[in-house]
């Protein structure tokens, strides 16, 4: 359970977990053992003007991320999704973004296997379907995902959203704190390395947070130039989750935007780099995607900085 910390009386144990320090302790509150979180802030080391694109994020519970992630979301299974992923390994990325939902885990993780590169440097993200709001399900998923993939364990796994895409916004609340126990339980079964949600607005996270053992890591949103979702952006940032920006290009419609075009031509760069490096200034890690090789590696060549002056005047775009 979350539990506050005037109401603890002792620590009875702490939990290793992945060689290192997890971000849980057990205890023992009035009696009854639970959990709660005991690092949940980000680093204050990190500069965000000057990150670039082999830098990384450190999760709550000390796994480091690297900063700028390959997202696969539309790109379908086989060729498409294996070239790309390859493409993007070889152009330097090492943090590749899949889901269940995609139809491609197969393939991307294929393109992993067969990359030459340590496993050890590569972060693997990938996602329980959205339609899943049941604990036993949640498992027999997470275990369908890890199979897909054809590795012993993935870096992250996040509850795709807190609602069945049929159904967006509809409330799954006591469903969604049933799936994050077993969001708990693959974790600490060493299945994956760090867990999350995705597409969670700040009511969607504080039902977690009210009930879990294990607090999320990450948060996975939709963010770009003119989308900035900063009420969930200071939410995260306050207990301690990362935010990731899936769709930085706006799924394309900011690559015609002649007030962010006219702002990258001051820095030599695409509109697509721009706007990829704005979500990476603004606290988030981008995760930009394409099946086009030059377009995969552009978009990873962001080592600039973006002045304070046109953060502001892109934060004031809608």
């Amino acid at each position: 359970m979350y539990v506050k910390t005037a109401s603890l009386r002792h620590e009875i144990t702490e939990i290793t977990c992945w060689g290192e320090i997890a971000h849980y302790r057990l205890l023992t509150i009035s009696g009854v053992k639970g959990y709660i979180n005991v690092n949940t802030h980000l680093p204050k080391n990190v500069n965000l003007q000057t990150m670039n694109n082999k830098g990384f994020f450190t999760l709550s519970n000390g796994i480091k991320i690297p900063a700028v992630g390959f997202g696969t979301w539309q790109i379908p299974g086989g060729d498409p999704a294996y070239n790309s992923v390859a493409t993007a390994l070889k152009a330097g990325y090492r943090h590749i973004d899949t889901a269940f939902a995609y139809g491609n885990e197969a393939s991307v993780g294929q393109a992993i296997r067969d990359s030459g590169i340590d496993r050890k440097e590569i972060f693997v993200t990938s996602k329980l379907p959205a339609e899943i709001k049941d604990y036993d399900k949640a498992l027999r998923y997470a275990d369908k995902t890890i199979k897909n993939i054809g590795l012993d364990h993935i870096d992250l796994y996040l509850i795709h959203a807190p609602w069945p895409w049929n159904e967006m916004g509809a409330d799954y609340t006591k469903e969604n704190i049933k799936v994050w126990k077993a969001m708990e339980d693959f974790y600490v079964g060493g299945r994956t390395r760090s867990i999350g949600i995705s597409n969670f607005n700040v009511t969607d996270i504080d039902a977690i947070l009210e009930t879990c053992r294990i607090l999320p890591m990450v948060n996975q949103i939709r963010m770009h130039v003119g989308h900035s979702q900063t009420d969930v952006n200071e939410h995260c940032r306050k207990n301690g989750i990362l935010v990731e920006g899936y769709s930085p290009l706006a799924t394309g419609r900011l690559l015609n935007n002649t007030a962010i075009a006219e702002v990258a031509k001051k820095y030599r760069k695409s509109v697509a780099q721009l706007s990829i490096r704005y979500v990476l200034q603004k606290g988030a890690l981008p995760l930009p995607k394409s099946v086009h090789p030059a377009y995969i590696r552009q978009n990873f060549d962001i080592n600039f900085e973006i002045s304070e002056e046109d953060i502001r005047m892109l934060d004031s775009l809608k």
